[in-house]
């Protein structure tokens, strides 16, 4: 009994005063007692329940007793309802089918499996005799027990029945609602910004005077020809319907151009399809319209920032696949990684895949002796629990590809995996594609799809002469990587190319019409992410662009991952106190 009470007095720790702990504790003592349970039963019950519930791990308190009681009664009954079923089921099949079988025949169990084997084996002893017996409710021995983390840990919004959608039905309708509501979220945002322009204009009307006006970027596949990226001639802005009635319009851009609000010393502007602009100009009846300024699209503004608090410093490994070359299966990148993470226990470990991936030349020739889930298992689900095992604080993000065979959603934005392929284990949380959550109050956004690749790919840079730009200190960084990263900021998209070039459509099986989920933030309003990994083909990096540190680990098959270290201690922005760094395998 002592031993019960103190082991859990420890597990609950300190309360608001003295009586408040001696009543929590006996509460527990008796929950205990009720149920045939340890401490440490009842600490993983509750870390299961509350998990499921908040996506993160709250203290147990004097309101979470009654939760946690009902919990338990609801998992005793599921169980014994269970149990009830699968005996009936077993006696009426061995009563109806198995006359003369193994079991009357007096054959032992072996060789026999399933309900044969329940059927034949005699029925084990109780231990402890007459005495009460020790329930375990859905209980893996196998799996790794889950223990308190380092960090706490804010998932996406929702479950994963909201965001694993049927797919291949979307409409037309669907599809249009989705972009014209993103070009009239744009236009209010313009107007909040730059409050001198009074109201947006029509693209497609003649006017005298010059106006403002929002839309999108058009590629004029017919002007260009097949194969040909964005340039001057093949310019087309598409109106929405509130402010141009959806038509779209050749676009020119004067000589003369000038670029409006952005920061200061980037010098130009990165057009592609899909890019949602605001541009000053006017209609001069010739059936173009002719822009002699381009609006910024105004930046997001930073996090506020955190309190300084050394408890809240973590650093995290972040790792992208391809995990194995395309010449084997043998994972050795990944073993090898395994080998450091358990060196350097890190309190988060961040991994995007693909994991088991589909375009891999072992998997497209049939060279494999296992399914995509048991690969997944025994490179994945195995190293994990052993660096768990290792390291019980730490916690493992995992982030799917559209390119991994063992998910069930091929299109993109994309759900997170099935919760078998957690092994069962709380520490490790599958997270959708792309993803945003906390660690400590530090935003991260993170998308295993090659965008900046993609952005490369379409981009059209047009120089202007600044104006009314941006000041900041350091000067902002205008480097082409940077100058990318800085894309998916202002249009607030993970991809914001639309649409999808068809050199690389088949990597990214876009669905417009869920494009909410692409978003970097909730509204055009909210903050930047504080971190950023973006996983690309193009040489790794990390550096902070405007108020986010932007992270390229590169893949794992080319040695390379990322590491990053939050300092809880200290003042200023998150970024300020963020070190990214790139680290090799060898």
């Amino acid at each position: 009994m002592s031993s019960l009470r103190t082991q859990v007095a420890d597990w609950l720790g300190g309360a608001d005063s003295t009586q408040d702990s001696e009543d929590l504790v006996n509460e527990c003592v008796s929950i205990c007692q009720m149920y045939n349970l340890t401490a440490e039963d009842l600490r993983y019950k509750w870390e299961a329940l509350i998990f499921g519930k908040t996506r993160s791990i709250l203290r147990f308190t004097h309101e979470s007793v009654v939760d946690l009681k009902a919990e338990i009664q609801r998992e005793i009954q599921a169980k014994n309802a269970s149990s009830v079923s699968r005996s009936a089921a077993a006696t009426t099949f061995a009563r109806g089918k198995l006359a003369g079988s193994a079991k009357f025949m007096g054959v032992n169990s072996t060789g026999l499996t399933g309900v044969l084997k329940t059927a034949a084996q005699p029925p084990k002893a109780l231990s402890g005799g007459t005495k009460g017996v020790s329930v375990k409710l859905e209980q893996d021995f196998d799996s790794p027990i889950a223990s308190s983390s380092r960090v706490t840990f804010v998932g996406p919004k929702g479950g994963r029945e909201t965001r694993a959608y049927r797919y291949m039905y979307e409409t037309l309708g669907e599809r249009s609602e989705t972009l014209d509501a993103q070009l009239d979220g744009f236009g209010e945002l313009v107007l909040k910004h730059y409050r001198d322009i009074g109201q947006l204009g029509h693209p497609g009307v003649f006017s005298e005077e010059p106006c403002v006006v929002v839309g999108r970027i058009v590629l004029d596949a017919e002007a260009s020809g097949p194969g040909v990226k964005l340039n001057e001639q093949s310019l087309i802005l598409e109106g929405s319907r509130a402010h141009g009635d959806g038509l779209r319009v050749r676009l020119q851009l004067a000589p003369d151009l000038k670029i409006r609000g952005g920061y200061k010393g980037l010098g130009g502007v990165g057009l592609f399809p899909g890019a949602v602009v605001a541009l000053k100009g006017r209609n001069g009846g010739g059936g173009y319209f002719i822009a002699s300024e381009i609006l910024a699209v105004p930046p997001m503004p930073a996090s506020p920032a955190l309190p300084s608090n050394l408890a809240a410093s973590f650093d995290v490994c972040i790792a992208c696949g391809p995990f194995t070359p395309d010449t084997d299966l043998n994972y050795t990148p990944w073993r090898s990684l395994i080998n450091k993470l358990k060196a350097s226990k890190p309190a988060v470990v961040l991994l995007l895949g693909p994991f088991v991936d589909a375009t891999h030349s072992h998997i497209q020739d049939g060279k494999v002796d296992e399914t995509p889930s048991e690969i997944f298992h025994r490179q994945f689900t195995d190293g994990l629990r052993d660096f768990l095992s290792l390291s019980p604080t730490s916690t493992v993000l995992v982030v799917p590809s559209v390119k991994d065979i063992i998910s069930d959603h091929a299109v993109f934005p994309q759900c997170e995996l099935g919760y078998e392929f957690s092994g069962g284990d709380p520490r490790i949380r599958l997270l959708p594609n792309p993803a945003r959550f906390t660690l400590n109050g530090v935003s991260f956004a993170v998308c295993s799809m090659d965008v900046l690749y993609h952005l490369r790919k379409e981009e059209h840079y047009r120089r202007g002469e600044e104006i009314d730009s941006i000041v900041c200190e350091p000067e902002a960084a205008s480097d082409p990587m940077s100058n990318l990263s800085r894309y998916i900021l202002q249009q607030r998209s993970f991809y914001p190319i639309f649409p999808v070039s068809l050199d690389v459509a088949h990597e990214v099986n876009l669905d417009a019409s869920h494009s909410a989920e692409l978003r970097v933030a909730d509204s055009p309003d909210d903050p930047a992410p504080d971190v950023m990994v973006l996983p690309s083909r193009l040489k790794h990096f990390s550096k902070v662009v405007d108020n986010s540190v932007v992270v390229n680990p590169s893949f794992l098959t080319k040695g390379t991952y990322a590491t990053l270290t939050y300092s809880g201690q200290g003042t200023g922005f998150p970024k300020d106190r963020i070190s990214a760094e790139i680290a090799k395998l060898s």
